[in-house]
């Protein structure tokens, strides 16, 4: 399969916030923002990969090593297809 460019909006929230944000920071980089809220971030980014399933599972495997008790609502919008994960599972496709 080929990469593509996967849009990201996400909530990331965390027992520890502090813990997860060098993480996001280092994920997201240059192509995207954080913007703090009480319990973690709203994240805006765009990334590479093969499927927003594969990218999900990175991300949020990644932030719960940092940090155990991390919620991860995420939207991926990639050719015009919107698939929205709470944790791990997939809850909803939508085509725009």
């Amino acid at each position: 399969m080929s990469e593509k460019k996967i849009k990201l909006t996400a909530n990331a929230s965390s027992a520890n916030p502090f813990a997860i944000k060098p993480i996001l920071e280092r994920i997201v980089g240059s192509n995207g923002t954080l913007k703090p809220t009480n319990d973690g971030f709203d994240v805006s980014a765009e990334l590479k990969g093969d499927c927003s399933k594969d990218l999900n599972r990175t991300l949020l495997s990644e932030l719960r090593k940092a940090e155990k008790k991390t919620r991860l609502r995420a939207e991926w919008t990639c050719d015009g297809t919107t698939e929205k994960y709470f944790d791990y599972v997939l809850k909803k496709t939508t085509k725009t």
